[in-house]
């Protein structure tokens, strides 16, 4: 497989209202936009770019295919890795974020945690319960 397509450089998010979802984004996540228009902002995670478009400006962009409402439910997970995840999640609470779910350990070996973005984004704080991962 080609080179350029072992890495992911960017997730589009399509969004219904674009300024209460950057303000989401610059407050929970501390960036300010890279770029951003009258229909997108798009914030830098390490080496990957998080897209957001506003409805109208997404069905252009993925046509023929149709941009699904928020209450069609979920088809993706977003996941950050943290360190320690009752430590992020009192994070996004003292900024007003409810959980969706969590935290729970995992039977797979992961404490994790979810919270949505104001469009309905699902994303999961994710902490490895490997002790050996920790040292």
């Amino acid at each position: 497989m080609s080179e350029a397509l072992k890495s992911v450089g960017a997730i589009t998010l399509f969004v219904e209202d674009l300024p209460a979802a950057r303000s989401f984004y610059e407050r929970v996540f501390g960036r300010t936009a890279a770029f951003e228009d009258d229909s997108s902002a798009a914030f830098k995670f390490d080496n990957t770019l998080i897209n957001l478009v506003d409805t109208p400006a997404a069905g252009a962009v993925i046509a023929p295919v149709v941009v699904a409402s928020p209450s069609a439910g979920s088809r993706f997970l977003l996941t950050i890795w943290v360190d320690d995840v009752n430590a992020a999640c009192a994070e996004l609470a003292n900024q007003g974020v409810g959980l969706l779910n969590g935290p729970v350990d995992r039977p797979w070996g992961m404490r994790t945690a979810s919270f949505t973005d104001p469009a309905g984004h699902i994303w999961e704080l994710a902490q490895s319960l490997d002790k050996s991962e920790s040292s």
